[in-house]
C-alpha cells in the first residue's frame, strides 16, 4: 500500500487504521488505497462491503454451478425469456462452434446463415456484442445495414463501416434489437442508453428487495454508459421515492467529482423524479423473483416506454457503486446471506479467488 507524500506519523496512523479494518472486515490493501478509507465517514466505513466478504456471501447466494447463466449473455437471454423477463429482441446468435444450423432456430455458425436470419427479419438496426464481455467492451451499435449478395455492410452509429464477414470470427456474438429509452432518460445524454444499476436480493420466502439504484450515464458522443469506455456520470436514485441525488462525474477512483448537471449536456441530474418509479421498481422486484439462480444480483436495466428492459444481469460486481450512492450495502447482502444459510443452504465449490480462510471470514460475518 503506497502512501506517497505522507509524513511518518500520518503513514503510521493509516497503517494502523488499515490493520484494524483488515481484522474487522477483511479489507484489502488496494481497497483501502483505492477508496481513500482514511477520508471516509464512520457509517460508510462500517457498511462498506469489500471484495473478500462479498465473495464469501456470493459463493452461497450465487453458486458456481449457476454463475455461467449470468456470465454468458446468450444463456441469460434464454433463461430470462422463459421467465417472462422483458429484454431486447434476439435476432441471431452466432455460434462458430458446432456443425449445422438447426432449421427454425436463431442460432447460426456460418456467414450465410447469419445473413439469412437478418434478412428474414428485415434487420436494419441492431446491437452486436460478444456473449461474455463487460464494461462496455466489444459492443457495436449498428445504425444501418446494407445487404449485399454474400455479405453485408454494417454502418455504426459513428458512421464507421465494417463488413459482417470481418466481424464474424471465433467469438460468439449476439445480434439484438436497439433499446429505445424514454425521453426523460434520453435528456440525460442522447447518444447512450443510460441504464439503471439495480442491486437486488431474493429471500427464502420468495420476497425480493431493491437494495440500491443508480443511473449510469454516458458522455456525449459515446454509445455506452459504462465507465470502462473512458469515464461516465453516475447518479444515485433514492429507492423509496425515486428522486435522484448525489451525481458523480467518474474518471477513475481518484478522479471523481460531485456535480449537479451533466458535464456535456448540462442536463439536470440532482432532484429529478424518475417517472413511474413505483411501477419500475415493482417490475425489477418481479425480475429478481423470476431469476433465483442469482439471489443477489446487479441488474443493468434500460427504462423504456414499455417499462424496464434488462440489458444484462451480473452475479458478481465491483464495489464502486457504494461510492455513488454514498452508502455501503454490506448489511443488506449479509441479511440475505444469513437468511439462506439458516435454511440449510450449503456452499458449493468457491470461485477459488478469496485470499482469506473461511474461518476468518466467518468471524467477520458475526460482527
Amino acid at each position: 500500500m503506497g502512501l506517497p507524500g505522507r509524513g511518518v506519523v500520518d503513514r503510521f496512523r493509516i497503517y494502523r487504521d488499515f490493520l484494524h479494518l483488515r481484522k474487522q472486515k477483511g479489507l484489502q490493501p488496494q481497497e483501502y488505497e483505492d477508496f481513500d478509507f482514511d477520508k471516509l465517514d464512520k457509517d460508510f466505513r462500517n457498511q462498506f462491503l469489500g471484495v473478500n466478504e462479498q465473495r464469501y456471501y456470493l459463493d452461497l447466494l450465487n453458486p458456481l454451478k449457476y454463475y455461467i447463466i449470468s456470465r454468458n449473455k446468450f444463456l441469460a437471454h434464454q433463461v430470462m425469456e422463459s421467465a417472462g423477463i422483458r429484454q431486447a429482441r434476439l435476432f441471431c446468435f452466432y455460434q462458430p462452434e458446432g456443425d449445422a444450423h438447426i432449421e427454425g432456430s436463431l442460432t447460426a455458425r456460418r456467414l450465410e446463415d447469419v445473413l439469412r436470419l437478418l434478412k428474414k427479419q428485415e434487420v436494419r438496426q441492431c446491437v452486436v456484442k460478444t456473449t461474455e464481455s463487460s464494461h462496455g467492451d466489444n459492443v457495436w451499435v449498428i445504425a444501418d445495414v446494407e445487404y449485399k449478395d454474400k455479405d453485408a455492410v454494417l454502418i455504426r452509429f459513428d458512421g464507421e463501416k465494417m463488413l459482417l464477414s470481418n466481424l464474424l470470427g471465433t467469438e460468439q456474438l449476439l445480434f439484438e434489437s436497439i433499446v429505445r429509452q424514454t425521453s426523460q432518460f434520453s435528456e440525460f445524454n442522447a447518444t447512450s442508453v443510460n441504464t439503471v444499476r439495480f442491486m437486488t436480493t431474493l429471500f427464502p420466502d420468495g420476497s425480493a428487495r431493491v437494495v440500491a439504484a443508480f443511473i449510469k450515464i454516458g458522455r456525449a458522443g459515446k454509445c455506452v454508459d459504462n465507465a470502462g469506455d473512458g469515464g461516465n456520470v453516475d447518479v444515485c436514485i433514492n429507492v423509496e421515492n425515486g428522486i435522484t441525488q448525489f451525481a458523480t462525474k467518474y474518471d477513475g477512483l481518484h478522479r471523481m467529482k460531485e456535480i449537479e448537471v451533466h458535464p456535456d449536456t448540462n442536463s439536470q441530474l440532482v432532484g429529478v423524479a424518475i417517472n413511474h418509479w413505483d411501477e419500475i421498481k415493482n417490475d425489477v422486484i418481479r425480475f429478481q423473483q423470476a431469476f433465483p439462480y442469482c439471489k443477489a444480483a446487479g441488474w443493468d436495466i434500460a427504462i423504456t416506454d414499455e417499462g424496464p428492459v434488462v440489458i444484462e444481469v451480473n452475479d458478481f460486481w465491483d464495489r464502486i457503486g457504494q461510492l455513488f450512492i454514498r452508502h455501503g450495502w454490506r448489511e443488506e447482502m449479509r441479511d440475505c446471506f444469513l437468511a439462506w444459510r439458516a435454511m440449510g443452504r450449503k456452499y458449493t465449490i468457491g470461485r477459488g479467488e478469496n485470499e482469506l480462510p473461511r474461518s476468518f471470514l466467518e468471524k467477520i460475518v458475526k460482527r
